[in-house]
């Protein structure tokens, strides 16, 4: 590996982000490489159909290679590209309610998108590693089962860590509404769950 290669992998986010808006291919493509598994495992919560998963997230990273120069805060990249991932998420969900969804008899009906998150030690025996895989696919169906108010707010707090004051940004609400929004979503999810966990 060459050290152009290992500087760029040590580099902060907020530094990568500056080098990719002056054109550092290299800087950008770090960039995208880091964000790249979060940005699908965001998009594999809010979407059920696995292809459309890889179509957003590809989407979503496309939008960052193109648009990088408008951030006018480097800081402010994950509240950004999550910005992105929601518009594209809500775009997709008008485009699908435009038009009937269409079967397949060939292809699963299952969403079967890897999960980002572990519930158990790694080091877990085989038979516990078959029941953390069904309790993922069992939470995992439960937030595609929210309303998409709670989805993307349960998504963003929960998978993406951001804070209450960088969701109502992202979701153009107030804090209040985020709070409220991810209580009842949590409350859901928890009726829902019980009798799994």
């Amino acid at each position: 590996m060459s050290d152009n290669k290992v500087q760029y992998k040590k580099m902060a986010l907020e530094e990568l982000v500056v080098l990719s808006q002056q054109n550092d291919f290299k800087a950008l493509e770090e960039l995208i490489r880091r964000e790249q598994k979060d940005v699908y495992a965001a998009f594999s919560y809010l979407c059920s159909k696995k292809e459309n998963v890889s179509d957003l997230t590809q989407e979503a990273l496309l939008r960052v290679a193109k648009n990088i120069q408008n951030l006018k805060n480097p800081k402010l990249f994950k509240s950004w590209l999550n910005q992105i991932i929601t518009n594209l998420f809500y775009d997709e969900l008008r485009k699908t309610q435009r038009k009937p969804d269409t079967i397949s008899l060939d292809e699963e009906t299952e969403n079967t998108a890897p999960i980002k998150f572990q519930l158990l030690d790694k080091k877990c025996k085989p038979h516990e590693k078959c029941v953390t895989s069904e309790l993922e696919q069992i939470i995992k169906k439960a937030i595609l089962n929210l309303p998409n108010q709670f989805k993307i707010v349960i998504i963003l707090r929960e998978l993406q860590g951001l804070s209450y004051e960088e969701i109502a940004q992202v979701t153009h609400s107030s804090v209040g509404t985020v709070k409220s929004r991810i209580a009842r979503a949590r409350g859901k999810l928890q009726e829902d769950l019980k009798a799994y966990i």
